[in-house]
């Protein structure tokens, strides 16, 4: 059965205890929980992926009330996690989404499962991220079982083990890679994600706007407000994307 994972802590270290962060008086994983449960596909599982330290348990307790499925596991060892995940609970494909996305837009998730179902004898994995031109904080990737098990056998660094998806992209001779891309211009400039105070500011200030008039509001309603109210892109400038990957590779050449 297709499977969403939702990978979330509390330990992060430029934003810490970001998943506990309120906007619009719920946390943040709270939110990145309801919009992944309004994604269109049946049937799906949807399961949180945290560590099994003692902190952790209380985004356990956050995924069962939001009748969510839930798997622990060693912080560090992200990869063993999704693919621990997946064999407990019968998952495939496995939807990847980071609950550092909490302007996730169920619209562009569907747009890449549906390309990934259509096209699943010509691709291992599909995502739009490979090359981005979705906002970062957009991000999905979607992969089989087979594809996630090569993963868990064969990476070996620990930027590879660490993170899901870098073994994949690394090895084009091995897997089949597919890319959903925007239509209209490229928005990968654009950042949407948490990782920095800077982006908690801004992503408050988006839902003050749009969250009272329309709950799930998506991409092309945060780009509308853009149009009014510009400013709001100045305030999380200049900070680099997926900056976590790639601390974890200037490690691997230590």
């Amino acid at each position: 059965m297709l499977g969403i994972i939702v990978q979330a802590r509390t330990g992060s270290t430029r934003l810490p205890k970001k998943m506990l962060k309120k906007i619009q008086g719920k946390y943040v994983i709270e939110h990145v929980l309801e919009r992944v449960k309004k994604i269109h596909y049946s049937p799906k599982k949807i399961v949180l992926a945290t560590t099994d330290k003692e902190e952790d348990g209380i985004l356990e307790k956050i995924g069962k009330k939001h009748k969510c499925l839930v798997h622990r596991g060693r912080t560090g060892e992200l990869l063993k996690q999704y693919y621990d995940a997946a064999k407990q609970f019968g998952l495939d494909p496995i939807v990847r989404i980071t609950a550092d996305c909490p302007l996730l837009d169920r619209v562009v998730v569907e747009q890449v499962i549906e390309f990934y179902l259509r096209n699943k004898k010509k691709f291992d994995y599909v995502s739009n991220v490979r090359p981005p031109t979705f906002p970062d904080g957009l991000d999905v990737e979607v992969f089989s079982f087979k594809t996630l098990g090569k993963c868990r056998e064969n990476a070996k660094l620990k930027s590879e083990r660490e993170h899901v998806t870098p073994y994949i992209a690394k090895h084009p001779e091995i897997f089949r890679l597919g890319n959903v891309k925007r239509k209209g211009r490229d928005l990968s400039a654009l950042r949407l994600t948490l990782d920095e105070p800077k982006d908690l500011i801004l992503i408050r200030k988006i839902y003050g706007y749009l969250y009272p008039i329309k709950k799930f509001f998506g991409l092309d309603d945060m780009l509308k407000l853009f149009g009014q109210k510009p400013e709001l892109l100045k305030i999380n400038q200049g900070i680099g994307r997926n900056e976590g990957l790639l601390k974890s590779i200037k490690e691997d050449k230590l």
